[in-house]
């Protein structure tokens, strides 16, 4: 008899978090958000939200570079920063944003985790990290198409550069990559389970920023 194939961690990951992802997605503002019930107001504030989290996310890039289970995945073509930067530039009035906008509790609270996992524990960062870039790669393509439709944004411009991977021309081909680096991180069994867990309370930390967005854009 030969011996049962081992599950592949990064399919491991996916189908242990599937129920958190599934709900995060499903949130009321992100429903109200992309069916047209909220304004361009609404849309701005969420990307003041994802500024906080991709800071906390590629602020320890340099650092965790020669790290050996999270360096592999500081992939320069999928930092965020800098167009979601540009995408607030272009959504406020005034050139001095960056003093005024703050986190909602939620996103202070998942910024700190990530920021805590990156000092303490880089398996955590790593779940963090699969959690935003491949939904980024992913279902945030549709948040971009029906930005542009329904708030006139530029295709592909400012408003929604964080949407646009332009160091990545085969969008499958990175996924398939990243999943195969996934499947490398270093680990037993133990370590692998805890990976797993923090990709779900990375999903509910997600869900709790878009409770309060909804909170803060209610009417």
């Amino acid at each position: 008899m030969t011996a049962p194939v081992a599950t592949p961690f990064s399919t491991q990951i996916r189908e242990a978090s599937h129920q958190q992802h599934t709900e995060a997605e499903n949130s009321s503002f992100m429903s109200d958000l992309l069916g047209g019930g909220l304004g361009v107001e609404a849309f701005r504030l969420y990307t003041e939200q994802l500024w906080f989290v991709y800071r906390a996310l590629e602020e320890p890039s340099a650092r965790l570079a020669a790290d050996p289970v999270a360096g592999p995945f500081v992939r320069p073509e999928l930092a965020r920063v800098a167009q979601l930067e540009r995408d607030l530039d272009h959504m406020h009035d005034s050139a001095d944003w960056r003093a005024a906008v703050r986190p909602l509790p939620a996103t202070a609270a998942y910024a700190e985790r990530i920021t805590t996992t990156a000092t303490d524990w880089t398996g955590g960062y790593v779940a963090h990290h699969y959690t935003r870039y491949l939904g980024d790669l992913s279902g945030g393509q549709v948040i971009r198409s029906i930005a542009e439709k329904t708030w006139g944004f530029e295709p592909k411009g400012d408003g929604v550069r964080f949407y646009v991977f332009e160091g990545i021309g085969n969008p499958a081909a990175f996924k398939r990559e990243y999943r195969t680096l996934l499947d490398a991180v270093p680990g037993d069994d133990a370590e692998r389970l805890r990976i797993v867990e923090e990709c779900k309370r990375a999903f509910s930390l997600n869900s709790a920023v878009f409770q309060d967005l909804g909170a803060a854009t209610a009417h």
